[in-house]
């Protein structure tokens, strides 16, 4: 008998904002604690990251995931859960403390970048991050500009 393929149908929500307005130094794939009403729209991708932010409490350490909304799953009812709650993201000591140690630096702050399902359990990528300036972003879509215009001259050339 065949093997099964895995099904990987649950959609990966992307802070597509995050890489726009930061520049992205490290990240770090952590766990996420979810209400049991959370999962079914996350899975069908009724869930935004652009406004959330990851603070680091020291004492005792722990990761806390702000400002992302997850949507309502109609057959829960009344047992519905709180939208844009705190929630917990689970990781190891060390890697909290390293974290908290980078974003102590002027500047510096812990951005989602990424959520998607692996094996079952619902994953976030977090990544430390530095502001971009205005001119910074110009220079970031002239660049992309640019790379469309080779990209063009090049498939016209092999025309």
């Amino acid at each position: 008998m065949a093997a099964k393929k895995a099904k990987n149908d649950t959609p990966t929500i992307e802070n597509r904002r995050a890489r726009f307005d930061y520049f992205i130094h490290d990240t770090l794939e952590t766990g996420i604690v979810l209400d049991g009403t959370e999962v079914k729209p996350i899975r069908s991708g009724n869930c935004s990251l652009a406004e959330g932010y990851v603070k680091v409490e020291p004492n005792p350490p722990r990761l806390l995931l702000f400002g992302m909304t997850v949507g309502e799953y109609a057959p829960a009812g009344s047992r519905q859960h709180v939208a844009d709650r705190a929630r917990t993201l689970l990781a190891h000591k060390s890697e909290i403390l390293k974290l908290h140690r980078q974003v102590m630096q002027k500047g510096m702050t812990i951005v989602p970048l990424r959520l998607y399902f692996k094996n079952g359990y619902a994953k976030v990528l977090i990544g430390v991050a530095e502001g971009k300036a205005a001119h910074d972003k110009r220079q970031g879509i002239a660049e992309r500009e640019a790379k469309r215009d080779i990209d063009r001259a090049m498939s016209r050339k092999r025309l």
